[in-house]
């Protein structure tokens, strides 16, 4: 049997299927992101009879129900969305959806004297050549004798025939043909989610994350529409909290929800540090809830797969969009995402950018949720996330393949009586001694100041409540919170003068501290030595000239607080390298006993 069938439809059919629910656009799966331009040009593409492009649809897989009957779905649009929407609302006068939330209606004119389309403008709605907006001839009822002999009246350079004759070919665009692709029924749910995400990669990037929500918003059987607009409508809230009024405006059903209630919440709540996109939602209620990390098997459970027996069956259909509403839940629920991002927070992530790895957020989201579910106190909890957070950091754990890693982690976790028993294990693997003293040293041997590394080093001063290099009173924390820029132990501009031109050499993280701007302007392009006599100088005669220091041992406390080495007091030019190389052991050293602090 193919894998598809190619037929032809009209514009006309193709809009009463969408209107007639036999073909589901997936409510909100992308909001309209076409410009208008865009859909003047598809107009005008249809009214010379060109071809534009195939529709491709997709029969959900038959599902046997409990009495042993067979349940056809209906089908899905897998491409042409943008393309539907903008025919529905330049035909059919219907209203789209704005990334924001907002709802606007597209009006395309057209001039009969021209045969030219445009987007309506105010110039164009005063000039009597135009049809302002031709979905008003595209109405039943619309008294075409009446209109020609109106616009004659105005226009004379038309006559009453030639008029006739342009407004049949405009509203013959109805009956224009449309390629439809019917990707069968029979096959397997990877392969049409690869199909998905391939013919879709040429326009704005989809993923099975877009698939997977595709399936969940055409199932109003078991909410899923509802599931759909919970995790779409709180990730915009969190990113863009200026969102509400529109949904309380263009969706009054939804609004009125309990799972509305359930996520109102989180437009008042300010955080830089996760801010989830509806995949990365899906992504933790899927992999905490069903204890998996591929996606491509939330869209084969939602279709009511038998992993074992191949079959597609009306009761997992249920159970897995019972079981992804409930996780979905979990994940909103103000309780859980608050003390989870607190969570965070005692570990030293006071910003989204301390964090680089999304699947690593993700996974501690996942687990924490698992370990509320399997009744594990609070404070192993606590303890267990940070520090699994930590390590998956440490290790690029979910860098590689995130999926399979997902997948084998959450289950060895639910499988464990102790989670922390599977915490050790993987710290006796991954997190020994030889990680400690050559692999995590190598490390940082980078010039990235976005290095994971460097930023579990600022992590691990901000748990440790921190001072700035050279000074007392601010705070490694304060610096972030208020966007301080890194500054150069031995100054970039000295090391230039004194032959290390590579930017890998003087911006190495070794030579990266956070200190004050007044600090850094005082230090200028000077050795080590010769500006540390200064504060050993401002120490002696109590006047300030670098820093805020005043004290032998605040400043040998500073040092420690910095991972500086005492030697930087003698230090020039031609010790760089051995800093680097002490300052790394002293890095380590400081990341390590972080970690065990967690």
């Amino acid at each position: 049997m193919s894998n598809y069938q190619v037929n032809n439809t009209t514009v006309n059919a193709l809009i009463s299927w969408i209107e007639e629910d036999i073909v589901a656009i997936p409510e909100i799966q992308r909001p309209f992101v076409w410009k208008s331009a865009k859909v003047r040009d598809l107009l005008d593409s249809l009214y010379n009879d060109y071809p534009v492009g195939y529709i491709i649809t997709w029969q959900n897989p038959d599902a046997r129900l409990k009495d042993g009957t067979i349940s056809q779905g209906k089908k899905i649009l897998i491409d042409g969305q943008q393309r539907v929407t903008a025919l529905m609302a330049a035909i059919s006068g219907k209203e789209v959806v704005t990334k924001d939330y907002s709802k606007r209606g597209i009006k395309i004119a057209f001039n009969p004297i021209e045969e030219k389309f445009e987007v309506q403008n105010p110039a164009i709605r005063k000039d009597r050549k135009w049809i302002p907006d031709i979905s008003e001839v595209f109405q039943q009822g619309f008294d075409t004798f009446a209109f020609i002999h109106n616009y004659c009246e105005q226009n004379s350079e038309i006559t009453k025939n030639q008029l006739n004759n342009i407004l049949q070919k405009l509203t013959s665009i109805r009956h224009s043909s449309i390629g439809i692709i019917e990707l069968s029924h029979t096959l397997d749910i990877e392969v049409v989610t690869e199909i998905f995400i391939r013919i879709n990669s040429a326009g704005v990037n989809l993923s099975q994350a877009d698939f997977a929500m595709s399936k969940i918003s055409v199932n109003n059987s078991y909410e899923g529409p509802l599931i759909r607009k919970t995790v779409d409508y709180f990730c915009h809230l969190i990113k863009s909290p200026a969102v509400y009024e529109n949904l309380i405006k263009n969706d009054h059903e939804f609004s009125q929800t309990d799972e509305f209630r359930k996520i109102k919440w989180v437009k008042d709540y300010n955080t830089n540090i996760y801010e989830p996109s509806y995949s990365d939602l899906l992504r933790v209620a899927f992999t905490f809830k069903f204890l998996r990390g591929k996606l491509s098997n939330l869209v084969s459970l939602l279709s009511g797969r038998d992993f074992e027996t191949r079959e597609y069956r009306e009761d997992i259909i249920e159970e897995s969009f019972n079981g992804l509403h409930d996780g979905v839940l979990k994940f909103v629920n103000e309780t859980n995402f608050k003390r989870f991002v607190m969570i965070l927070k005692s570990a030293g992530i006071i910003n989204e950018k301390l964090v680089r790895s999304q699947n690593a957020l993700n996974f501690a989201y996942a687990l924490y949720l698992l370990l509320r579910e399997k009744g594990v106190n609070d404070s192993t909890i606590n303890k267990l996330v940070r520090r699994w957070l930590v390590a998956s950091i440490l290790t690029e754990r979910y860098s590689g393949s995130p999926e399979s890693t997902f997948d084998f982690d959450i289950k060895r976790f639910d499988a464990y009586d102790d989670p922390m028993d599977y915490l050790k294990t993987m710290e006796a693997g991954e997190l020994s001694e030889a990680y400690w003293e050559n692999i995590l040293p190598a490390n940082l041997d980078t010039s990235v100041t976005s290095s994971p590394y460097f930023n579990l080093y600022i992590m691990a001063q901000i748990y440790d409540k921190d001072y700035a290099f050279l000074s007392k009173s601010i705070t490694v924390q304060q610096l972030i919170e208020e966007r301080g820029d890194v500054h150069h132990v031995f100054p970039k501009k000295y090391l230039q003068k004194n032959g290390f031109n590579n930017r890998r050499e003087y911006n190495q993280i070794a030579n990266y501290v956070y200190t004050e701007q007044v600090v850094n302007l005082a230090v200028k392009a000077q050795a080590p030595k010769v500006y540390l006599e200064k504060v050993k100088e401002q120490i002696n005669e109590k006047e300030i000239n670098i820093g805020e220091i005043t004290d032998l041992a605040e400043l040998t406390e500073n040092f420690r607080m910095n991972c500086i080495p005492q030697s930087l007091f003698e230090m020039d030019s031609n010790d760089y390298k051995e800093f680097l190389d002490k300052r790394r052991a002293l890095i380590v050293e400081k990341i390590r006993k972080y970690y065990q602090k967690l």
